[in-house]
């Protein structure tokens, strides 16, 4: 039975607390928070002892997973690997690309370092057949790729001014999925955003709640990546290969697949899953699947710290093209970004 630490409890700590009570060959052992209040009610509701400190937590467990605020997720990943803990860390591994550079380096001078980062949309069973299918040459040589993802609402305030902002909070998953798909890293991006939904609040936060990206890789490919913090009809998922020889599609969930035809509506369908927690719980689960796993069997596990790095570095050309109005070149071996 592997013993996780969890460090944060707050809505995406609890999710995956539930995660880790559910899993067969893991146990929720020990939960930190700065809020000692969150930390007890998820310890209670899952039989786990809460600690103050956070070291304590990380050196008195088999395994750890980190679902603390972002600006965090460096410092536990480094204590972490100083104590030959595997982490499991959610999206993305910091906000800073310098900081998040140091903690690859730091990771990298220890051999036994192994960081999983919480890229769960990869472990969607739809998203997955669609990137194993297309790697297997199904629909040919991919020529576009086209993502959308639609939150049902914008986030509060308090929120938006700790996120980092559109590009690095919510599409940091559609640049990770772009790579996975793709087998091909973009070499450049444009960007474009606006505040459309709630321009007051993006305003104190300087952020977008609607945003376009075109990414192209060296063969030419494409992909567009559109995102909304807002959707009326639920939380919008969708990614669509088309090949050479046809498309492929991971199309929306519903609770259900049965779809009424009457006098009223042709093929109506039961509404999308209210967000991500109800989309992606299948992913969460199997995401957890993967990394005990890894831990049990000793192997390196996936997506890792640099898929994160890489993700994160889009997200800062994203931004860039955005400001700029022009189209961001993307070095993945180098540290910043330079226009075109």
């Amino acid at each position: 039975m592997l013993n996780i630490a969890l460090i944060g409890a707050g809505r995406i700590g609890a999710m995956h607390a539930r995660c880790i009570a559910a899993h067969p060959r893991a146990r929720l052992a020990v939960v930190h928070d700065p809020d000692t209040a969150v930390a007890e009610a998820v310890a209670v509701a899952f039989g786990a002892e809460v600690v103050s400190d956070a070291q304590a937590a990380i050196e008195r467990a088999d395994a750890l997973l980190i679902a603390s605020s972002t600006v965090t997720h460096c410092d536990y990943l480094e204590r972490a690997a100083a104590a030959a803990t595997p982490a499991l860390c959610e999206k993305p591994p910091g906000l800073d690309i310098a900081r998040v550079n140091a903690c690859r380096d730091a990771l990298a001078r220890r051999s036994d370092a192994r960081v999983q980062l919480g890229f769960n949309r990869r472990f969607d069973p739809g998203h997955a057949a669609l990137q194993a299918r297309t790697a297997g040459g199904e629909i040919g040589r991919v020529e576009k790729l086209i993502i959308t993802s639609r939150d049902p609402a914008v986030p509060p305030d308090e929120y938006l001014a700790v996120s980092g902002g559109l590009f690095r909070d919510m599409m940091i998953h559609d640049f990770d999925m772009a790579r996975f798909i793709l087998r091909e890293e973009p070499v450049r991006l444009f960007a474009a955003g606006a505040a459309l939904i709630a321009p007051e609040a993006c305003a104190r936060a300087a952020d977008v709640d609607t945003a376009m990206v075109v990414m192209q890789t060296a063969s030419g490919a494409l992909c567009h990546i559109n995102c909304s913090r807002r959707a009326v009809y639920g939380y919008d998922q969708r990614v669509e290969v088309f090949g050479e020889k046809g498309m492929l599609l991971s199309d929306n969930c519903t609770a259900t697949q049965v779809a009424h035809h009457g006098a009223h509506h042709t093929a109506a369908r039961p509404p999308l899953h209210e967000f991500f927690v109800e989309r992606y719980a299948d992913a969460y689960r199997l995401q957890l699947d993967a990394f005990v796993e890894s831990v049990d069997n000793a192997r390196a596990p996936s997506p890792t710290f640099e898929d994160g790095r890489r993700a994160l570095l889009l997200a800062e050309a994203a931004e860039q093209s955005m400001r700029s109005g022009r189209w961001a070149a993307v070095n993945f071996n180098g540290d910043r970004l330079s226009g075109d």
